[in-house]
């Protein structure tokens, strides 16, 4: 990349937010606003949770910036968007993995990871021009790991768990596995991968995504009219690069 990580990392610093530490009010799965009397949200409360940790980097806002990116760089007409957003993403993505894979493997109880891989799209014809495949091969932190260990059975329609989503290409036997995505919206891609890692012998899967999507209009707490965009505007506005959702763990 024709820029330094840290200094592409800060491209969308200002629509960043680190993650609320768990709690109350944080589903104890994808770390999202919830409802205090319940300790998941209703998508993980729903689904198998299949991930030894989940670690966002970021909350990404429905159509804010980070969200916009996150679809730019594999969606937009314009090459030199795509590109621009995806080299930017790489380095949050391979900045965040360089100062805090090791918090990753401590919440997933390893003491890292033997191989990272990454979840496939479900229909094979968008999956064999992978934009996140490309993305993930510039990161220099896991280039030796990095390999691709599972593809769509292309069988499955929607965005919820499904245990045919995918299938395991390669033998994962007493491996652990560290899996990135680019977002969690419900969390069903991520939760298929990992069952089908662990189907084919992995002992432990963390995941890494770079955004936690959240709308901002969504009440946690149905009737109290306060918002996902209520709690956002409270957090703090500077990036902090030094922790992460499992930092403290």
């Amino acid at each position: 990349m024709a820029l330094g990580v840290d200094e592409a990392s800060q491209a969308y610093e200002r629509a960043m937010r680190n993650i609320v530490a768990a709690g109350p009010g944080i589903c104890r799965v994808c770390w999202t606003f919830k409802n205090p009397d319940f300790e998941s949200c209703h998508s993980c409360d729903n689904q198998p949770d299949c991930l030894d940790a989940v670690v966002p980097i970021t909350y990404s806002e429905h159509l804010g910036q980070m969200h916009l990116a996150l679809r730019n760089y594999k969606d937009s007409r314009n090459a030199g968007i795509r590109r621009h957003d995806a080299v930017r993403l790489a380095a949050i993505l391979w900045r965040f993995l360089r100062d805090h894979e090791s918090c990753v493997a401590s919440a997933a109880g390893v003491d890292g990871f033997d191989l990272v891989t990454i979840v496939p799209s479900s229909k094979p014809k968008r999956d064999k021009h992978s934009a996140f495949a490309e993305l993930t091969g510039w990161i220099e932190p896991i280039k030796e790991r990095l390999q691709r260990t599972l593809e769509p059975t292309g069988e499955v329609e929607g965005r919820e768990f499904d245990s045919n989503r995918y299938r395991a290409i390669a033998d994962l036997s007493g491996r652990s596995v560290l899996l990135l995505d680019d977002t969690w919206a419900a969390g069903g891609h991520a939760q298929s991968a990992a069952h089908a890692l662990t189907a084919a012998g992995a002992q432990k899967v963390a995941l890494v995504v770079i955004g936690r999507h959240v709308r901002r209009n969504y009440e946690p707490i149905q009737g109290s009219g306060e918002t996902c965009g209520d709690i956002l505007d409270a957090l703090p506005e500077a990036f902090d690069w030094t922790t992460c959702a499992v930092h403290a763990r």
